[in-house]
């Protein structure tokens, strides 16, 4: 699984221009992809996830995220992921 998540993340980071939820800035976070508006790591959401916690945990400790921005990045990151498992 966390394999999986990896390369979704990494193929989501290439993706980064084109959506406006997750802002890269080498003036923010050295570069880290982050939730636009705020200093938190895209990276964060996906390990709460991978850890078995919820969305509303992540919220609760994260609350200058909004949930329509997380859920855009996870819809986002599921299209991308059911994209790169489809066959060539």
């Amino acid at each position: 699984m966390k394999k999986v998540a990896a390369r979704v993340f990494s193929t989501f980071i290439a993706c980064m221009k084109k959506n406006s939820v997750v802002k890269v800035d080498p003036e923010i976070m050295s570069g880290t992809p982050c939730f636009a508006g705020t200093r938190v790591p895209v990276r964060i959401l996906v390990d709460y996830i991978e850890g078995g916690e919820t969305l509303d945990e992540f919220l609760e400790q994260y609350p200058t995220i909004s949930r329509e921005q997380a859920v855009a990045f996870l819809e986002e990151s599921s299209a991308l992921l059911e994209k790169s498992l489809q066959p060539v």
